[in-house]
């Protein structure tokens, strides 16, 4: 019985869809260029937007976790941190347990920063969203979402 390429997953002994940096980069690319604009509007580098993002009401123990954390090199974070500090979008303070560690957080200036900033990118991912059918834009976020949870996608 033969197989037809779509169940093959292959067109003529190639593969039957580009591969999937090959989708993804150039999206990418297009969500990052978009997003630009946002974070100049509100102020923000990617890297200072990346650090509003990952702090939360739980304050991070140590600047090397998060720039672990947010794949970002922990002796150039260091500047982005200050900036924020700087302008009371983050706090820095020293653990009670450990003075030579600085515990990170967010203030109530860098929270409303974050969520204006994300909801205006967002706002923007919604044009582009909406050119996909319901059913395919729910499959498409529950994959992104799944696949970019991947263990050895955080190392």
């Amino acid at each position: 019985m033969a197989e037809n390429a779509a169940d093959s997953g292959t067109s003529q002994g190639r593969p039957a869809r580009p591969d999937l940096a090959a989708m993804i980069v150039p999206l990418g690319r297009a969500l990052m260029a978009a997003e630009q604009p946002v974070l100049d509007a509100h102020g923000l580098t990617m890297w200072a937007y990346s650090v509003l993002l990952y702090l939360d009401d739980t304050p991070i123990r140590t600047q090397a976790a998060l720039a672990e954390a947010i794949r970002a090199d922990k002796t150039r974070i260091i500047a982005v941190l200050d900036d924020l500090e700087s302008r009371k979008l983050i706090r820095r303070r020293p653990d009670p347990d450990d003075r030579r560690v600085r515990l990170l957080s967010l203030t109530a200036e860098g929270r409303r920063l974050r969520d204006a900033t994300q909801t205006a990118i967002q706002q923007g991912e919604e044009r582009l969203l909406a050119h996909l059918p319901a059913a395919d834009r729910a499959g498409f976020l529950n994959g992104l979402r799944a696949l970019s949870a991947l263990p050895e996608l955080r190392r």
